[in-house]
């Protein structure tokens, strides 16, 4: 594992641009550790580093483990501390990755939204009618919000519909709606859980669903795990 590639934000910005890029939601970084298998740095779409991101953080653990870096089971630092990974399964390009989160604390409880940092900062609302709602111009209104955060938030709009939770997501730098969002996940459960009581979900979202996980002790939520599967689209070379 080397540490020798440097890249700037405009050289993020211009691989995770869909038009004249490669296209992402983000970028990561896999560099070496002294006390871990490898440490994780994540970009936005923007080309800033941004904060801890779930299926982020799943998806370098399928990497590292498909590269030799890892085995099954491995340790690694992130934006906001160290994170364990398993790797459930693997047939070929995919993978279930089970990934530990950080615990959190919920200060204020309230029935029509919720607050909460999962890694990264979510707002996460009930909307009815969730496959019709504007995700785009709602969230940008909420994400901007410096009432609710000086530096901007991600935004999960939630519907709960036949026992079953929705969520569609606006995340900050990559400033559009993403098919999924894993920390707006996990913000999402907590959410649920709040609203509705237990500590199991499945999330569905446009881009699949996830599992969550985690023990409750009032507002207090630890062993939070984030469950998933990841696939390699493809490998190849580019000319910065």
């Amino acid at each position: 594992m080397k540490n020798n590639i440097i890249l700037s934000q405009k050289q993020i910005f211009f691989l995770c641009n869909r038009h004249l890029g490669i296209g992402a939601d983000g970028l990561i970084r896999v560099l070496p550790s002294e006390s871990h298998d490898f440490k994780m740095m994540y970009y936005n779409a923007d080309g800033f580093e941004g904060s801890m991101c779930g299926n982020g953080g799943r998806t370098v653990a399928a990497f590292a483990y498909n590269e030799g870096l890892s085995g099954q089971k491995m340790k690694f630092i992130a934006y906001d501390g160290e994170h364990e990974a398993i790797i459930l399964n693997s047939d070929g390009n995919s993978f279930e990755v089970k990934l530990s989160m950080k615990d959190v604390k919920i200060e204020k409880i309230d029935k029509s939204f919720l607050l909460v940092n999962t890694g990264s900062p979510h707002y996460v609302c009930l909307v009815d009618n969730l496959a019709d709602f504007d995700v785009v111009q709602n969230g940008r209104k909420i994400r901007y919000d410096s009432k609710l955060s000086a530096d901007g938030i991600n935004v999960n709009f939630m519907e709960k519909k036949d026992n079953q939770i929705y969520i569609r997501t606006y995340e900050r730098g990559v400033e559009d709606e993403t098919l999924s969002c894993g920390t707006g996940v996990i913000a999402s459960a907590i959410a649920s859980s709040l609203w509705y009581d237990g500590t199991d979900f499945n999330i569905i979202t446009r881009g699949g669903n996830l599992q969550v996980n985690f023990k409750r002790a009032g507002n207090i939520f630890s062993e939070i795990e984030l469950t998933g599967p990841v696939k390699s689209v493809y490998n190849g070379n580019i000319n910065l």
